[in-house]
Protein backbone atom coordinates (compact mmCIF):
# COMPACT_ATOMS: atom_id res chain seq x y z
CA UNK A 1 0.00 0.00 0.00
CA UNK A 2 1.40 3.27 -0.99
CA UNK A 3 1.24 6.19 1.73
CA UNK A 4 1.35 9.58 0.52
CA UNK A 5 1.28 12.02 3.48
CA UNK A 6 0.79 15.97 2.63
CA UNK A 7 1.32 18.75 5.12
CA UNK A 8 -0.03 20.90 8.09
CA UNK A 9 -2.16 24.25 7.87
CA UNK A 10 -2.27 25.93 10.52
CA UNK A 11 -4.37 29.17 12.20
CA UNK A 12 -3.90 31.23 15.54
CA UNK A 13 -6.01 32.43 17.75
CA UNK A 14 -6.27 33.69 20.97
CA UNK A 15 -2.77 31.80 21.48
CA UNK A 16 -4.14 28.31 20.46
CA UNK A 17 -2.94 26.95 17.27
CA UNK A 18 -5.49 24.71 15.64
CA UNK A 19 -3.12 21.86 13.31
CA UNK A 20 -5.13 20.19 10.48
CA UNK A 21 -3.42 16.97 9.03
CA UNK A 22 -4.28 16.50 5.14
CA UNK A 23 -3.05 14.34 2.42
CA UNK A 24 -2.66 16.16 -0.92
CA UNK A 25 -5.18 18.91 0.04
CA UNK A 26 -8.04 16.69 -0.18
CA UNK A 27 -8.52 15.26 2.73
CA UNK A 28 -9.19 17.53 6.10
CA UNK A 29 -10.00 15.34 8.94
CA UNK A 30 -9.32 16.02 12.67
CA UNK A 31 -7.91 18.85 14.46
CA UNK A 32 -5.32 19.30 17.49
CA UNK A 33 -4.88 22.58 19.29
CA UNK A 34 -1.82 23.17 20.76
CA UNK A 35 -1.54 25.74 24.08
CA UNK A 36 1.16 28.26 24.29
CA UNK A 37 2.43 28.98 28.14
CA UNK A 38 4.56 32.39 28.20
CA UNK A 39 5.97 31.45 31.45
CA UNK A 40 8.25 28.99 29.83
CA UNK A 41 11.22 30.48 27.75
CA UNK A 42 10.80 27.06 25.33
CA UNK A 43 7.44 26.93 24.25
CA UNK A 44 5.52 23.65 25.37
CA UNK A 45 2.99 21.56 23.35
CA UNK A 46 0.43 19.74 24.56
CA UNK A 47 -2.34 17.82 22.35
CA UNK A 48 -5.80 17.94 23.25
CA UNK A 49 -7.87 15.49 21.50
CA UNK A 50 -11.94 15.54 21.65
CA UNK A 51 -13.25 13.26 24.87
CA UNK A 52 -14.23 10.44 23.53
CA UNK A 53 -18.17 10.01 23.11
CA UNK A 54 -19.80 7.05 25.03
CA UNK A 55 -20.67 5.11 21.35
CA UNK A 56 -17.37 5.06 20.61
CA UNK A 57 -16.02 3.47 23.33
CA UNK A 58 -19.03 1.35 23.55
CA UNK A 59 -17.97 0.15 19.83
CA UNK A 60 -14.21 -0.86 21.30
CA UNK A 61 -15.47 -2.13 24.51
CA UNK A 62 -18.03 -4.86 22.55
CA UNK A 63 -15.19 -5.73 19.86
CA UNK A 64 -12.82 -6.77 22.15
CA UNK A 65 -15.61 -9.02 23.89
CA UNK A 66 -16.37 -10.30 20.84
CA UNK A 67 -13.76 -10.88 18.25
CA UNK A 68 -12.13 -14.40 18.17
CA UNK A 69 -9.69 -14.62 15.21
CA UNK A 70 -9.79 -15.35 12.00
CA UNK A 71 -12.96 -17.65 10.32
CA UNK A 72 -14.65 -16.93 14.02
CA UNK A 73 -18.20 -15.96 13.26
CA UNK A 74 -19.76 -14.11 16.12
CA UNK A 75 -22.90 -15.60 17.43
CA UNK A 76 -26.28 -13.40 16.15
CA UNK A 77 -26.93 -11.71 19.51
CA UNK A 78 -23.20 -10.55 19.21
CA UNK A 79 -24.26 -9.11 15.69
CA UNK A 80 -27.13 -7.83 16.39
CA UNK A 81 -25.02 -5.47 19.77
CA UNK A 82 -22.67 -4.24 17.42
CA UNK A 83 -25.16 -3.02 14.53
CA UNK A 84 -27.33 -1.41 17.10
CA UNK A 85 -23.85 0.21 18.25
CA UNK A 86 -23.08 1.53 14.61
CA UNK A 87 -26.53 2.23 13.99
CA UNK A 88 -26.14 5.01 16.42
CA UNK A 89 -23.08 6.55 15.39
CA UNK A 90 -22.91 10.03 13.96
CA UNK A 91 -20.02 11.36 12.18
CA UNK A 92 -19.00 13.84 15.11
CA UNK A 93 -18.56 10.70 17.10
CA UNK A 94 -15.08 9.88 14.95
CA UNK A 95 -14.61 13.68 14.85
CA UNK A 96 -16.32 14.05 10.97
CA UNK A 97 -18.88 16.62 9.70
CA UNK A 98 -20.17 17.78 6.51
CA UNK A 99 -18.30 21.24 7.29
CA UNK A 100 -14.81 19.81 6.60
CA UNK A 101 -13.54 20.82 3.39
CA UNK A 102 -13.24 17.29 2.08
CA UNK A 103 -17.31 16.81 1.55
CA UNK A 104 -17.83 20.63 -0.47
CA UNK A 105 -18.60 20.38 -3.81
CA UNK A 106 -15.32 20.86 -6.06
CA UNK A 107 -14.63 20.90 -9.73
CA UNK A 108 -14.20 18.09 -11.80
CA UNK A 109 -11.01 15.61 -11.14
CA UNK A 110 -9.05 14.39 -13.52
CA UNK A 111 -9.06 10.34 -13.55
CA UNK A 112 -10.19 8.42 -10.72
CA UNK A 113 -9.42 10.04 -7.65
CA UNK A 114 -7.66 8.29 -4.48
CA UNK A 115 -9.60 6.75 -1.64
CA UNK A 116 -7.91 7.97 1.49
CA UNK A 117 -8.13 5.97 4.77
CA UNK A 118 -7.15 6.49 8.75
CA UNK A 119 -7.02 3.96 11.35
CA UNK A 120 -9.08 4.47 14.45
CA UNK A 121 -7.62 1.22 16.50
CA UNK A 122 -6.11 -1.98 15.60
CA UNK A 123 -4.91 -5.48 16.91
CA UNK A 124 -4.88 -8.77 15.82
CA UNK A 125 -8.39 -9.35 16.69
CA UNK A 126 -9.81 -6.34 14.84
CA UNK A 127 -9.55 -3.00 13.39
CA UNK A 128 -11.57 0.20 13.27
CA UNK A 129 -11.13 2.13 10.11
CA UNK A 130 -12.60 4.99 8.26
CA UNK A 131 -12.46 5.31 4.45
CA UNK A 132 -12.72 8.60 2.72
CA UNK A 133 -14.02 8.39 -1.38
CA UNK A 134 -13.69 11.46 -3.01
CA UNK A 135 -17.04 11.84 -5.62
CA UNK A 136 -17.05 8.79 -8.32
CA UNK A 137 -13.60 7.29 -6.43
CA UNK A 138 -13.60 3.48 -6.14
CA UNK A 139 -12.94 0.64 -3.93
CA UNK A 140 -12.47 -2.26 -6.13
CA UNK A 141 -13.97 -5.67 -5.69
CA UNK A 142 -12.08 -7.00 -3.36
CA UNK A 143 -12.63 -10.14 -0.50
CA UNK A 144 -12.42 -10.33 3.16
CA UNK A 145 -10.64 -14.09 3.63
CA UNK A 146 -11.91 -15.50 7.18
CA UNK A 147 -13.44 -12.09 8.37
CA UNK A 148 -16.42 -10.69 9.62
CA UNK A 149 -16.68 -6.97 8.63
CA UNK A 150 -19.34 -4.81 9.62
CA UNK A 151 -19.76 -1.10 7.14
CA UNK A 152 -21.36 1.67 8.53
CA UNK A 153 -22.12 4.28 5.97
CA UNK A 154 -21.58 7.57 7.94
CA UNK A 155 -21.48 10.56 5.47
CA UNK A 156 -22.65 10.52 1.46
CA UNK A 157 -23.93 8.59 -1.09
CA UNK A 158 -22.39 5.37 -1.90
CA UNK A 159 -23.16 2.50 -4.51
CA UNK A 160 -22.22 -1.20 -2.70
CA UNK A 161 -22.27 -4.32 -5.50
CA UNK A 162 -21.50 -7.91 -3.52
CA UNK A 163 -20.97 -10.94 -4.21
CA UNK A 164 -20.70 -14.43 -2.32
CA UNK A 165 -19.60 -17.68 -4.36
CA UNK A 166 -21.92 -20.38 -5.22
CA UNK A 167 -21.06 -23.56 -3.39
CA UNK A 168 -20.55 -26.26 -4.70
CA UNK A 169 -17.66 -24.53 -6.30
CA UNK A 170 -18.30 -24.38 -9.83
CA UNK A 171 -14.89 -22.94 -11.82
CA UNK A 172 -15.79 -24.75 -15.36
CA UNK A 173 -17.99 -22.51 -17.54
CA UNK A 174 -20.57 -24.94 -19.32
CA UNK A 175 -19.20 -23.61 -22.75
CA UNK A 176 -15.70 -24.55 -22.76
CA UNK A 177 -16.47 -28.27 -21.29
CA UNK A 178 -17.27 -29.25 -24.66
CA UNK A 179 -13.42 -29.00 -25.88
CA UNK A 180 -11.89 -32.29 -25.04
CA UNK A 181 -14.20 -33.98 -27.41
CA UNK A 182 -12.71 -33.05 -30.46
CA UNK A 183 -9.33 -34.33 -29.25
CA UNK A 184 -10.72 -38.38 -28.73
CA UNK A 185 -8.64 -40.49 -30.54
CA UNK A 186 -9.37 -44.11 -31.47
CA UNK A 187 -6.58 -45.45 -30.01
CA UNK A 188 -7.20 -45.63 -26.56
CA UNK A 189 -3.61 -45.05 -25.47
CA UNK A 190 -3.33 -41.98 -27.44
CA UNK A 191 -7.09 -41.00 -26.61
CA UNK A 192 -5.08 -40.85 -23.01
CA UNK A 193 -2.39 -38.97 -24.17
CA UNK A 194 -4.88 -36.13 -25.12
CA UNK A 195 -7.29 -36.41 -22.64
CA UNK A 196 -3.96 -35.38 -20.23
CA UNK A 197 -3.30 -32.57 -22.25
CA UNK A 198 -6.44 -31.40 -22.82
CA UNK A 199 -7.29 -31.69 -19.50
CA UNK A 200 -4.18 -29.58 -18.43
CA UNK A 201 -5.24 -27.26 -21.17
CA UNK A 202 -8.94 -27.21 -20.33
CA UNK A 203 -7.57 -25.87 -16.95
CA UNK A 204 -5.55 -23.30 -17.58
CA UNK A 205 -8.42 -22.17 -19.38
CA UNK A 206 -10.92 -22.08 -17.18
CA UNK A 207 -9.70 -21.55 -13.34
CA UNK A 208 -9.35 -17.91 -12.94
CA UNK A 209 -13.75 -18.25 -13.48
CA UNK A 210 -15.47 -18.81 -10.64
CA UNK A 211 -19.30 -18.90 -10.44
CA UNK A 212 -20.80 -15.97 -8.08
CA UNK A 213 -23.98 -14.89 -6.86
CA UNK A 214 -24.96 -11.24 -6.68
CA UNK A 215 -25.72 -10.37 -2.98
CA UNK A 216 -26.14 -6.66 -3.38
CA UNK A 217 -26.23 -4.01 -5.81
CA UNK A 218 -27.89 -0.69 -4.57
CA UNK A 219 -27.29 2.87 -3.77
CA UNK A 220 -27.10 4.35 0.23
CA UNK A 221 -27.23 7.30 1.35
CA UNK A 222 -26.27 8.44 4.76
CA UNK A 223 -27.78 7.90 7.77
CA UNK A 224 -29.07 4.06 6.89
CA UNK A 225 -28.45 0.94 8.53
CA UNK A 226 -25.15 -0.69 9.13
CA UNK A 227 -24.51 -3.83 6.71
CA UNK A 228 -22.51 -6.93 8.00
CA UNK A 229 -20.51 -9.28 5.74
CA UNK A 230 -19.06 -12.71 6.73
CA UNK A 231 -16.46 -15.79 5.66
CA UNK A 232 -18.42 -17.45 3.16
CA UNK A 233 -21.89 -15.28 3.50
CA UNK A 234 -23.30 -11.64 3.42
CA UNK A 235 -21.51 -10.16 0.29
CA UNK A 236 -18.41 -11.14 1.11
CA UNK A 237 -16.67 -9.70 -1.86
CA UNK A 238 -17.59 -5.86 -2.72
CA UNK A 239 -17.11 -2.96 -4.56
CA UNK A 240 -17.85 0.26 -2.98
CA UNK A 241 -18.47 3.43 -5.70
CA UNK A 242 -18.49 6.98 -4.59
CA UNK A 243 -21.90 8.95 -5.53
CA UNK A 244 -20.90 11.55 -3.54
CA UNK A 245 -17.95 12.30 -1.07
CA UNK A 246 -18.72 9.65 1.05
CA UNK A 247 -16.99 8.49 4.71
CA UNK A 248 -17.65 4.52 5.87
CA UNK A 249 -16.40 3.11 8.84
CA UNK A 250 -15.19 -0.42 9.07
CA UNK A 251 -15.26 -2.66 11.87
CA UNK A 252 -12.96 -6.02 11.00
CA UNK A 253 -12.71 -8.91 12.72
CA UNK A 254 -9.93 -9.59 12.15
CA UNK A 255 -7.77 -7.51 10.28
CA UNK A 256 -5.92 -8.57 6.94
CA UNK A 257 -2.55 -9.91 7.91
CA UNK A 258 -0.66 -11.17 5.15
CA UNK A 259 1.66 -13.22 7.94
CA UNK A 260 -1.46 -15.06 8.50
CA UNK A 261 -2.20 -16.03 4.81
CA UNK A 262 -5.00 -13.46 4.83
CA UNK A 263 -4.11 -11.17 2.41
CA UNK A 264 -6.75 -8.96 0.11
CA UNK A 265 -7.83 -10.49 -2.96
CA UNK A 266 -9.16 -8.31 -6.51
CA UNK A 267 -11.74 -9.45 -8.93
CA UNK A 268 -13.31 -8.51 -12.27
CA UNK A 269 -16.60 -9.72 -12.44
CA UNK A 270 -18.42 -10.79 -15.49
CA UNK A 271 -22.72 -11.73 -16.48
CA UNK A 272 -23.28 -14.89 -16.44
CA UNK A 273 -23.95 -14.80 -20.29
CA UNK A 274 -20.47 -14.33 -21.13
CA UNK A 275 -19.00 -18.11 -20.00
CA UNK A 276 -22.43 -19.95 -20.55
CA UNK A 277 -23.69 -21.73 -23.76
CA UNK A 278 -26.79 -21.05 -25.27
CA UNK A 279 -28.46 -24.84 -23.73
CA UNK A 280 -27.32 -23.53 -20.50
CA UNK A 281 -28.39 -20.39 -20.59
CA UNK A 282 -31.64 -21.43 -21.28
CA UNK A 283 -32.01 -23.69 -18.27
CA UNK A 284 -31.87 -20.67 -15.94
CA UNK A 285 -34.18 -18.42 -15.96
CA UNK A 286 -34.26 -14.64 -16.67
CA UNK A 287 -34.39 -13.75 -13.04
CA UNK A 288 -31.98 -16.11 -11.85
CA UNK A 289 -29.20 -15.46 -14.28
CA UNK A 290 -29.47 -11.76 -13.34
CA UNK A 291 -28.66 -12.86 -9.78
CA UNK A 292 -25.48 -14.49 -10.91
CA UNK A 293 -21.85 -13.66 -12.33
CA UNK A 294 -18.46 -15.10 -13.13
CA UNK A 295 -15.53 -13.71 -11.16
CA UNK A 296 -12.07 -13.80 -12.05
CA UNK A 297 -8.83 -12.69 -9.92
CA UNK A 298 -6.66 -10.26 -11.05
CA UNK A 299 -3.73 -8.50 -9.84
CA UNK A 300 -4.39 -5.52 -7.71
CA UNK A 301 -5.68 -2.78 -9.75
CA UNK A 302 -4.63 1.14 -9.65
CA UNK A 303 -7.21 2.21 -8.11
CA UNK A 304 -6.32 -0.05 -4.96
CA UNK A 305 -3.59 1.93 -3.89
CA UNK A 306 -5.17 4.13 -0.52
CA UNK A 307 -3.27 7.52 0.86
CA UNK A 308 -3.45 6.65 4.84
CA UNK A 309 -3.59 9.61 7.01
CA UNK A 310 -3.28 10.31 11.27
CA UNK A 311 -5.96 9.45 13.04
CA UNK A 312 -6.73 13.07 15.08
CA UNK A 313 -10.66 12.26 16.21
CA UNK A 314 -11.65 11.39 19.74
CA UNK A 315 -9.67 8.86 21.15
CA UNK A 316 -10.73 5.63 22.83
CA UNK A 317 -9.46 4.66 25.73
CA UNK A 318 -8.03 1.21 26.38
CA UNK A 319 -8.30 -0.29 29.39
CA UNK A 320 -8.84 -4.03 30.88
CA UNK A 321 -12.02 -5.27 30.62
Amino acid sequence: MTVETGGLVEQSKNNITTTVKHVNNRVRYGNKTEKKNRSYKKMRREVVFPRVPDVLQQLFVSCTQIFRGPGFVPPASDVNKLCDILDKMKPEDVGLSKSLQFFKPTGAVNGTPRVTYTTIYQCDQFSLCIFFLPETAVIPLHNHPEMTVFSKLLLGKMHIKSYDWVEPKDSIPPSKCEISIFFKSPNRIHSFIFDVIIIGLFFSLVVAVRLARLKANSVYTAPCNTSVLYPTTGGNMHQFTAVTPCAVLDVLGPPYSKEDDRDCSYYKDFPYSAFSNEGETTRVSEEEREGLGWLEEIEAPENAVMDRIDYLGPQIIETSY
